[in-house]
């Protein structure tokens, strides 16, 4: 009793100590991802994109034809599901994108320099997928 009347404590004062964070948790794409290192926080490669793509929900970034795309991780395919690549977009021009990372179809960009291979498994999990 006295473990649920401390977590529900510890929720409060989260709420209250970020109260503008809020978001929720959207259908994972894929169970695996590919990543250059055990944590993914390394860039696997620069990427143009070859044509535009408008995200269909939050997962997913906006990305024009000819953009550059840092590459963070690649979704491992699943079924007849498609093959999404998880970056952030590149340029001065578009600096209002930059640093928001989000999926994207890997079969509308090129890479351009691979900076280290994407030969890590890890398993997604549901911030992969969550959505401020």
């Amino acid at each position: 009793m006295t473990l649920t009347i401390d977590l529900v404590i510890l929720f409060l004062c989260l709420g209250v100590a970020y109260p503008g964070v809020t978001g929720i948790f959207m259908d994972k794409l894929a169970s695996k991802k590919l990543c250059a290192d055990e944590e993914c926080v390394y860039t696997i490669s620069l990427a143009r994109a070859e044509d535009d793509y408008n995200a269909p929900d939050c997962r997913f970034i906006n990305i024009k034809k000819g953009q550059l795309i840092y590459v963070y991780s690649k979704l491992v395919k699943e079924r007849e599901a498609g093959e999404f690549w998880a970056g952030s977009v590149y340029g001065e021009q578009y600096e209002d994108q930059m640093g928001t990372v989000g999926y994207f179809p890997s079969n509308l960009v090129l890479e351009q320099h691979v900076y280290q291979e994407a030969n890590t498994t890890i398993p997604t999990t549901a911030i992969d997928f969550f959505c401020e």
